[in-house]
This record gives C-alpha cells, structure tokens and sequence, in this order.
C-alpha cells in the first residue's frame, strides 16, 4: 500500500512540475523535418515486359499484390463508357469458372481479388496467396464475358446515369472536364445513355484485347514473400502471356481562356450551387516548382485551416467547406478551387474564390502560415511511410515518372527547402485569375443577376456541356397571360366540363427507387381526400393519408400524425385538379417567361398560394400540357427542394392523365429520385370516406 502511495506522489509532482514549465498559450516550435529511410524494391523484367517489383515486409503473415497496366488517358469516342464495361466484366467469370464459382474459391482462401481495365489487385495471408494469386492472374487472362453479365452491368450503368440525372454534383463533375479539356479530349469525354446503348459485347471483347496486356505492365509485392518467390510466381503466372505493346499516347496541349469566364448550368431543382474555379496546368513530378506548389495549394485551400474555408465557411458562411487541388504528372492536369454553396450566395462567393487566388498571387504569404504547412506535410508523409504498399508505389511512381531515384528519400528536404518567394512564384505560375474558368452548376435564377452585376459575361451549357444559345427577348417575354396558359392546359386535357364531372380518381403503378421495385397504389377523392400506398412483395411499406380533416404517415409500422402546417396544405386543395380553382382561391399567378424543359418549349408559371408558399409550374408552349413542376420547403431548418416531371399523357374516358412521373427531392445532403410509371388509372370509381381512415 506504501508503494502505490509513493508512485502517486511523483506522478502527481511530476504532473505539477509540468504544468509550471509548459506554457500552453504559445505553440509548441515544430521539430526537425523527419528523416526518411525508404528501402528499395527488389525490381526484376520478364521477357514479355512486365516489370516487377517486390517490398518484402515479415510483420505480418500476410501478402498483397497489384497489376497495374500504364495505358495511359484513352480516347473513347462515340463508345464513352467502353473500358469501365470492360473492366467490370473482367471479375463476372472466367473460362474455367463461372461467376459464383470463381467467388466461392476466392472465400474459401479468406482472399480479396478484384480485376478492372487497368489491371488487378489481390490479398491473402501467407500460406493461401499463391492460389489467390493465381485467381487473379486467371481473372485478367481468361475472363469468360457471359452475355447475360453484359447485359446486367450495362442495365446497371444506364440505372446509375439517369439516378444522377437532377444531381448537380455529378453534373458539375462532367461539364467541367468538357469545357476545361474538350469533348474530344480522354479526359473531357463522358459517358451518356446514347453511348452506353451503343456498346456490344464485341466492343468489350475489343477493347480488352486493346488494353489488356503485358505491356507497360507493373507488378508489385508487397509483404511476406522473399523476391526470388515473388519472381517465381509471377513466371508462372504471367510469364507466357503475351498482347498489344501499348504506346504512350501524346495528347495535344490545351489552351485555357483567353480572359475569365464564368460557365453556367441551369439545375433549378438544386439546393446547393456547385462552384469550380479552375485552370489546367503542366506540373511533371520532376519540375524545380512541383514542392512549392503543393505547399502553395495547402495554404489556400488544402483543409479547414486554409484560406479559402476560413474565408467561405468561418467568415461568410456560404458553405460547409472550401478546398483547393493542384494535379500533377506526365499529362495536363487541373488547378481546381471549389465548394457547394447556398444558391443566393453563389455569385459573392464566386467574388470571394477570385480574391483569395488573386492575393496568393500577388501577396507573399506569411512565414508562419509556410511554416504550418511544411508541418503539415512532414507529420502526414511520415506517418505514410508505415504503410509498406505506400512505398512500393514509391518505386513504381520513380519509373513512371523518370525522377531521380533518391526522389522520395530527399522529398522532405526538397520540401522543407521552399521559401515564401518560391509560394509566389509558383501560385502566379499555376493558379489563374485572368484568365481561368469559373463553372457554377446550380438554381441560375438564384446567383446570374448577381454576377452579370458585378460585371460578369455569362455563358450558358447544358447538362452535357453544349452551349444552350441565350433567350432572346421573344423568349423571355410571352403574349401568353397566365390565365390564358391555365385555360389553355384545361382545354388540352379534357376542357372544363369534363373535369368537374371527375369526383375520384384511383391508381396503380410501380415506382423504381435506387433499383428496387415498388407497387403503389394511389387513391383521390374531392375535395381533398388523398391515400397513398406503396408496398413490396405485397408488405406495405410506406402509407400516407388524409381524409379531409386529418392524416398520419405509416413507413414499416411506425404511424405519425399529420402536424398543423402539413394539415393546412393538404386542406388547401379545392379539388381534384387545382388548376379549376386558380385565381379564385386567393392564389396568385404569374408568367416570367419560357424556358426549355428537355427539348420542349415550356411557359414558366408562378403560382403564389393564399397563405404565401410558392411554386413553379412549366406549361408546354404547343400542347399546353403540364411538363413540371417544383417547389421549395424548410423542415427542421433542411431546405428541401421537390421536382415532379410529368410525361406519356394518355387518355383514360374524357380526361388526359400523364402515366409517367418522376418525382426528385433534393437536399443540401443529397437527394432521392423515384421513377414512378403508372399501369392503370380508374375515374369515378366507386370510393368511400371510409377509404381515406
């Protein structure tokens, strides 16, 4: 009991002692920059030119390999899409095992094997590596291409394509690379239904052919095995194999702008604005300014220290967060600035990107703000090197590349080395101000007035980055009243009389939501009285109501009641088809123009409610149908915007009804896309109240 007293005692000294001594209101001064020590790779040739590389590591009994094809950026023309099929199709079978066969003998190892079209990886502990080894060599030698696989995965792809449809990410993420690099470049190319829709299994069987091969092949080990047997393995693996010799292409240098633009697309269901600032740049990891601008990048906008999130999210508070990339290697690569932004906030934060990249071009950055990100970068790329594959990709970046071979060994130093002139010269060199492209992918009726303002020439893309030519003043203006587009709408579907004898409405359908199939089952009665079922192998699965005077909402048993303001809007519909009662319900209406709505001409309608909430409707110019409509709502301080496009309008007795409607909801989060096609629809069937409970 003594001595436990005693050990207390000097811990407790020792804690006081260094609470006087540590003065915790200044910085610690940051260490020397760690000294790095990375072994070389055992490297051996085999004759078909894969070359091999073996980092031998006995900590663990455990092995991990990867082939890695350098084919470089491919062109794929009109068959965008045709190398990621084949990739995928490279792990659905091989010619001596079918899919579930090959996948059942990868578990029996305890193994991970995955093949793509850039070559394959594969893990496993010591004593089953071989053989796992051996499955993906087979995966990449003798993939089997079932048809059946084929059609699945390209069903998948097309799936994948339209769910990103209304997503102004994965916009933004396919029309910047068009417009920094042109359509016609491999990295400004993209896939598109048309194009996946246009690919055949001989396509695939192609481009393997093409793409797949030994050559330029690098094989690397890593691990628990001596390289004398990493050798031996890879003989028999691979040693026989012989395809096309690949050539590195050489790809034409493209120009940025001649002055600043600012490039545009219209998402009006968007939340969020997605905002790029960007300007291609030549940076070879074996360029003198290659250390100073990663330096110069983590300083304005490398993390949540930096200049740009310091400035868009902690001062303004446009966004969540804003960062910056500088891309590097043998090919152009990009500068990009970005965040996702508030819709109204878009064009001032548009206004703060280009101040903080002119003042990092123009002002010497600070010794201490140097300072922390040499910090930064000694700690992270220290703490890297514990990880034996990151220093094998060390050797195989050293030969790609052609650097130095002490390259990796001396990148501290080198880095350590780059003063705040050096930061400068290199953020005038490489990021744009004058001449760079400002993307913005949002609601456009949000931030262009404000940028036109601040003096901005706007440019106007599509979702697919073709230029969409500016309205002219006979389509921004409209002879078209509201009222005259309401009544056209009427007279389109049915005409007033026949509307007015509908009463009820039931119908039954099927929805896809993220690749699963739902029945729904949809029931109306005037006024206002609503039942909405969905259900899957005949469970419900979400049901709404409301029966005039309240409602609840059930998902998977759990039941909640309709709140007040729920209530309120349900309560304002005055019938079957609101459209009737337009202008004598105390709403609002209002025409701002057309607009395109996918190749349709539509009249844009805003339509005010009694009570002040606000949505749009668009009207095609020639039929006079209702092609969309959207709004926008706050719930629990979440802005979530709706969409509902309605198409294939069929007749069902005297009354035209869209049997296609595909409903987005889109948050600052996210969003969700449900594709509802309707299979029947019955007028004036025999409903109850009782129905509605």
């Amino acid at each position: 009991m003594k001595k436990l007293f005693i050990i207390a005692a000097v811990s407790l000294l020792a804690q006081g002692i260094s609470a006087q001594t540590i003065d915790r209101s200044q910085k610690p001064k940051p260490g020397p920059a760690p000294v790095i020590t990375v072994a070389d790779p055992v490297i051996y040739k085999l004759a078909n030119g894969i070359t091999i590389l073996v980092v031998e590591n006995h900590k663990l009994p455990k092995v991990s390999a990867s082939y890695s094809i350098d084919a470089g950026p491919i062109k794929e023309g009109a068959k965008a899409g045709v190398v990621s099929l084949m990739g995928s199709m490279l792990n659905e079978g091989t010619t001596t095992k079918t899919k579930a066969q090959f996948d059942e003998a990868v578990d029996q190892l305890g193994a991970d094997v995955s093949a793509g079209a850039s070559g394959g990886t594969v893990s496993a502990l010591t004593r089953y590596f071989s053989a796992a080894f051996m499955l993906m060599a087979e995966s990449i030698r003798q993939p089997s291409f079932p048809v059946a696989s084929f059609e699945k995965i390209k069903s998948q792809t097309i799936t994948g394509l339209k769910s990103s449809e209304k997503s102004a990410k994965a916009i933004s993420s396919r029309v910047v690379n068009a417009l920094a690099y042109g359509k016609n470049h491999p990295n400004g190319e993209f896939e598109t239904e048309a194009s996946i829709n246009g690919i055949t299994l001989d396509d695939v069987k192609t481009a393997y052919k093409k793409y797949v091969t030994p050559s330029r092949g690098y094989l690397t080990f890593v691990g628990d095995i001596k390289p004398e047997d990493a050798k031996a393995l890879a003989e028999k693996a691979f040693g026989d194999w012989k395809g096309t010799t690949l050539t590195l292409p050489v790809l034409t240098k493209v120009g940025n702008p001649a002055k600043t633009e600012v490039d545009v697309v219209n998402v009006s269901n968007a939340v969020q604005s997605e905002i790029t600032v960007t300007n291609l740049v030549d940076l070879p990891l074996s360029s003198p300014d290659y250390f100073a601008i990663l330096l110069a990048n983590q300083i304005l906008g490398g993390g949540s220290e930096s200049r740009l999130f310091m400035n868009l999210r902690e001062k303004h508070g446009f966004t969540y967060g804003a960062y910056s990339s500088t891309g590097s290697g043998r090919f152009q690569s990009k500068f990009t600035a970005t965040a996702a932004v508030r819709n109204e906030k878009a064009d001032s934060a548009v206004v703060e990107f280009l101040k903080e990249i002119n003042i990092i071009r123009t002002v010497k950055v600070s010794a201490e703000e140097l300072q922390n990100a040499k910090n930064l970068y000694n700690g992270s790329f220290a703490l890297g090197l514990e990880n034996p594959a990151r220093t094998a990709g060390f050797a195989s970046s050293i030969l790609i590349n052609n650097l130095p071979k002490d390259f990796y060994r001396t990148y501290l130093q080198k880095l350590n080395a780059v003063t705040t002139d050096d930061v400068l010269r290199v953020a005038k060199k490489y990021f744009n101000h004058d001449n760079t492209r400002v993307v913005i992918v949002g609601k456009t009726e949000s931030f262009v007035p404000g940028l036109t303002k601040a003096g901005f020439t706007i440019n106007t893309f599509d979702n697919y980055a073709a230029p969409v030519k500016a309205e002219t003043a006979t389509n921004t203006t409209t002879s078209k009243s509201a009222k005259e587009v309401i009544s056209n709408y009427i007279t389109a579907i049915g005409g007033e009389a026949a509307l007015k004898k509908v009463t009820a409405i039931q119908q039954t359908g099927e929805m896809d939501m993220q690749g699963n199939k739902l029945g729904i089952a949809m029931k109306k009665m005037a006024p206002n009285l609503s039942s909405m079922e969905m259900s899957m192998g005949g469970q419900t699965m979400v049901k709404q109501v409301f029966n005039g005077t309240t409602g609840y909402a059930m998902q998977m048993g759990q039941k909640a009641e309709m709140k007040a303001d729920e209530i309120a809007d349900a309560k304002a519909d005055k019938g079957l088809f609101n459209q009737l009662f337009y202008g004598t319900d105390g709403s609002k209406l209002e025409v701002t123009g057309t607009t395109k709505i996918g190749s349709a001409n539509a009249y844009k309608l805003v339509v005010t409610s009694a009570t002040g909430k606000k949505k749009t409707e668009y009207y095609d110019v020639t039929s006079g149908l209702l092609l969309k409509e959207e709004s926008t709502t706050t719930k629990e301080g979440t802005e979530i915007t709706q969409t509902t496009d309605y198409a294939d309008y069929k007749k069902v007795g005297d009354v035209l009804f869209p049997h296609s409607i595909i409903q987005s909801v889109q948050t600052a989060k996210g969003g969700q896309e449900f594709n509802i096609v309707i299979k029947e629809i019955k007028v004036n069937p025999d409903l109850k109240t009782s129905d509605f409970n």
